[in-house]
């Protein structure tokens, strides 16, 4: 179909580009001549050059959706995307804020990085993860193709925390994909791995009993089980103040409304609540980056458990041992 008005061409070259990007071959197809392409293209002009080849129908700053289009297209709808951008797709929020796009390619095929688009060819191409439309790494793929390249000790741990008390990640998926995938880069994440593991495990027992200690609360224990009246098993928080009924919950509540232990979390605050139980939950990266306010909610919490009468809750004390 041969166009004669370039302005009466807009809707349709919409309808036939991804979500405003094409192609200078799509174009052409469409009845516009490369060499006008180019020249709507130049600072002037109403559209943006993108990558080579690949335009922006408008004169704009592209999305992160166009220029994840662009880089699928500049590597002719072959890749798929890994890394942070992927990491943000999934609802990380503590990636780096940059625009590149990183996409996997298989091996075989020979594309170049240009621009914001990185261009990785692998052995190891993963099954794709659909989600509104891009197709993306595994979650664990794509966490660590984004630490390959950090060397921040921070970053590394911020996201890696993020990953696992998110539910995104559980911490065998990432040790997997540091055992079968590229080796290169891994050096941070391997080594941050294994200490925040040891320090997620530990939160209950040492970082949230210090805190309780160091903020001088009421007297607390740990590892014991809740009942009520009738014997039945309510929860077992990782701290209980049992002189007024309160729990504290150091655990991702934030997190598990789209993480895989939403419905576990949901059913024991429900059980709290239906037995009168006040009880704070705290996020374990809380414990050290917010100490203060972790003290204060803490305070408030044991405030509005001395204005209620205690509840009926029949403490067993014997010693648990907890899963890892």
């Amino acid at each position: 179909m041969k166009l004669t008005k370039l302005t009466q061409s807009e809707a349709f070259l919409l309808q036939h580009s991804r979500k405003g990007v094409i192609t200078a071959n799509q174009l052409e197809k469409l009845g516009i001549p490369q060499r006008t392409t180019y020249r709507r293209c130049q600072p002037n002009g109403p559209w943006t050059h993108l990558l080579p080849g690949i335009v922006l129908l408008a004169r704009a700053r592209p999305t992160a959706r166009q220029r994840v289009e662009a880089a699928r297209l500049h590597t002719d709808m072959l890749g798929i995307v890994t890394g942070f951008e992927a990491t943000r797709r999934y609802g990380l929020r503590t990636v780096p804020d940059d625009s590149l796009v990183h996409v996997l390619v298989p091996h075989t095929h020979r594309f170049c990085d240009k621009k914001f688009a990185i261009v990785e060819r692998t052995r190891y191409f993963p099954e794709p993860v659909h989600l509104d439309g891009v197709p993306l790494s595994p979650p664990a793929r794509a966490v660590m193709d984004g630490l390959r390249r950090i060397r921040q000790q921070d970053v590394v741990s911020a996201v890696l925390l993020e990953a696992l008390e998110s539910g995104l990640c559980t911490y065998d998926e990432l040790a997997k994909e540091l055992l079968e995938g590229s080796q290169r880069g891994t050096a941070l994440p391997r080594a941050t791995l294994a200490e925040l593991q040891a320090d997620i495990r530990s939160v209950p027992e040492m970082d949230a009993a210090s805190l309780w200690k160091r903020a001088g609360l009421p007297a607390s224990v740990s590892n014991v089980r809740l009942f009520d009246q009738q014997g039945r098993f309510i929860g077992m928080p990782d701290r209980w103040c049992d002189e007024i009924a309160m729990a504290w919950e150091v655990d991702s509540w934030q997190y598990h409304q789209r993480g895989r232990h939403y419905a576990k979390t949901l059913e024991r605050n429900n059980r709290y609540a239906a037995n009168g139980i006040i009880v704070v939950q705290t996020l374990p990266s809380r414990l050290r980056t917010d100490p203060k306010a972790v003290i204060a909610e803490l305070r408030a919490g044991i405030k509005a458990a001395k204005r209620r009468p205690r509840p009926d809750i029949r403490v067993d004390s014997r010693p648990v041992r907890r899963a890892s």
